[in-house]
């Protein structure tokens, strides 16, 4: 499995009939963690609803490597802040589900939903329901159930938004680590400025005209105080606009 590139060329994305974003060029390199913030109301998340195929554009293109998205892929993942975990189905089974829709014969998945459970910190959680596990927890389990599908590029929507600090901090080192040795390219939603500089190897800022500005982590000295600039000026033209 090769990372997926991730193009947007010349995108008009709505919700709801409204444009929020206009004439969007943004380009994701295969194998990137990429970290989109940007003021409520500017299309992130509608972002990654186009990458993800569930999302028409209204103008422009999208595209999977030299593949225009035209609907859902297993080689796209969507992680939503709501783990969207089955309820009915423990912690094993839930990433099982995952190893069932790749393929993989049943006598294998229950050795390889334990490996990838073990892999995010839940080794010896596999057999509880939903319920009986935490929030920073269930995330874990989302976590593995995404990379037990093994898709190429992982489109991550504010994960840890309803994790308290604490917990955030943990899934955030965890995530990193995880990533670090995962073949997959990352598009990851946040409204936390720390956040983006811990887990991205490139930031943009994105406003109701597209890309306002783009930086890579390691590109200056006093880059938070920049992508901060530059989030004030994005909130002070959607409050123009």
């Amino acid at each position: 499995m090769s990372a997926l590139s991730l193009h947007a060329s010349g995108v008009t994305l709505a919700y709801g009939g409204t444009p929020v974003v206009t004439g969007l060029d943004l380009q994701v390199r295969a194998g990137e963690v990429l970290v989109v913030v940007g003021p409520s109301g500017c299309g992130k998340s509608t972002l990654l609803r186009a990458f993800a195929g569930l999302l028409p554009v209204e103008a422009g293109s999208v595209r999977a490597g030299d593949t225009p998205i035209t609907g859902p892929s297993r080689d796209r993942a969507l992680v939503f802040q709501d783990d969207a975990l089955l309820p009915w189905r423990s912690a094993r089974r839930n990433v099982e589900l995952a190893l069932a829709m790749r393929g993989v014969p049943r006598a294998r998945r229950r050795a390889e939903a334990l490996r990838w459970l073990d892999r995010v910190g839940l080794d010896g959680t596999a057999d509880r329901l939903p319920r009986e596990l935490s929030g920073g927890m269930r995330q874990r389990v989302q976590l593995a159930r995404t990379l037990a599908a093994q898709p190429r590029a992982i489109l991550m929507d504010e994960p840890f938004g309803a994790l308290d600090a604490q917990t955030r901090a943990t899934m955030q080192r965890l995530l990193a680590d995880v990533l670090a040795g995962a073949p997959a390219t990352v598009v990851f939603v946040t409204h936390d400025v720390d956040e983006a500089l811990l887990l991205g190897d490139r930031i943009v800022v994105l406003g109701p005209a597209g890309v306002a500005a783009g930086f890579r982590r390691d590109e200056r000295p006093g880059l938070r105080d920049l992508i901060l600039a530059e989030l004030g000026v994005a909130v002070l033209k959607e409050e123009m606009a």
